[in-house]
């Protein structure tokens, strides 16, 4: 049995905290359930969630409730927001400072904000590892959400933790969202936290040239689009981080959208990134296989044939185009796996990928081996 429940009436009410909690407690509820993949599968925008089974549909509408009634916080797993102590979601053995250090990408605010609030603020939290970093490898990582959303633990947190365990520095971005921020806001984020990431370079332990991009799904579509639209920094700013490039070194992207094309396109990351009614001039110069050139960063993808919400076609386009550009890449299509699957430690049809990855890392020179 298939259960729709409708946020319409409170994701768009006029209560903008009210909103920006349920979004927020979407996004645990998926992580919570995230390792039981075989018993869920769901499909999400931002008016409604399609969830199988009643007692996750009880359990979501309580914790909505109880979120609205003042009953439940959240306000402490924002990633916007410096922890005050380390929380579950980002504490690591394998990190230094636990819950990381989230720093604003603007200190004296961004550049096109429409407010003051959290989500007008874009963030960098930074994860150094505990152990030697002996490539200076730094990866700045991207969550998905279809631009309206990120999925900060399973696609931000559990990434920079897996880095940190194998010794690389991870910089988790919470970048500008639709339907309040359109493009060029999400990108131009994006290249500032790699530019910040290089400007700090000798502090966080990081190479300049070993600086990686990760995205998943949106996420993904924003790596690729850093991978495909960069510059080389204004030397003459005197701004330090801004005369640092903002070419990622290198890629990785896990099931990625990739073309804003038909038919493989994803409608809603067209939509809040662009709006409802596009110039198409934007839409292809945003489709990512249609701009990759032989500069484009060595790029690792991985997707699954059956992915319902983000067709794998995206992958693989994005793979022919950088074949034929000559940028060296690796590609693995799973046949089985939901979308959003991120590290599927309790999937064993995926649970192999992180290995393949790491593998990857490792051959280029971006991860240590384990005899270093």
């Amino acid at each position: 049995m298939t259960w729709v429940w409708s946020c319409s009436h409170v994701g768009h009410s006029k209560d903008k905290s009210n909103r920006r909690f349920l979004r927020l407690a979407q996004d645990r509820l998926f992580d919570s359930f995230s390792r039981d993949e075989t018993a869920r599968d769901f499909a999400q925008d931002d008016t409604s969630l399609t969830l199988h089974g009643g007692f996750v549909k009880r359990i979501f509408c309580a914790l909505i409730a109880a979120i609205l009634a003042g009953r439940v916080g959240f306000a402490q797993v924002t990633a916007t927001a410096p922890a005050t102590v380390p929380l579950p979601s980002t504490a690591s053995a394998a990190s230094q400072g636990g819950a990381g250090k989230t720093m604003l990408l603007w200190p004296s605010g961004a550049p096109g904000a429409l407010g003051d609030a959290d989500e007008d603020k874009p963030t960098l939290t930074v994860f150094l590892p505990v152990k030697e970093n002996a490539t200076k490898t730094g990866v700045v990582v991207a969550p998905g959400g279809s631009y309206t959303h990120v999925a900060m633990e399973k696609e931000g947190f559990a990434f920079a933790r897996w880095l940190n365990e194998r010794g690389v520095a991870a910089f988790v971005l919470q970048y500008r969202l639709g339907p309040k921020y359109h493009h060029p806001i999400e990108i131009g984020d994006a290249q500032r936290a790699i530019r910040m990431v290089r400007a700090h370079a000798d502090e966080w332990g990081v190479a300049t040239d070993h600086v990686g991009m990760w995205g998943s799904s949106a996420g993904g579509h924003l790596a690729a689009t850093a991978g495909t639209k960069f510059d080389w920094g204004n030397k003459d700013a005197s701004d330090v981080v801004e005369q640092q490039g903002s070419r990622p070194d290198f890629l990785i992207l896990s099931y990625p959208v990739i073309t804003f094309h038909e038919p493989d396109l994803h409608r809603n990351s067209l939509k809040y990134l662009l709006g409802d009614t596009p110039d198409p001039a934007l839409v292809d110069s945003l489709s990512a296989e249609t701009q990759v050139t032989k500069d484009t960063p060595p790029s690792f993808l991985c997707a699954t044939t059956d992915d319902k919400t983000v067709p794998v076609m995206n992958s693989v386009m994005f793979y022919s185009a950088l074949v034929k550009a000559g940028v060296p890449v690796e590609m693995h299509i799973f046949q089985h796996g939901a979308h959003g699957a991120g590290l599927a430690a309790g999937n064993p049809a995926l649970s192999d990928w992180p290995d393949l990855l790491a593998k990857w890392m490792r051959e280029r020179g971006y991860m240590a081996t384990a005899a270093q």
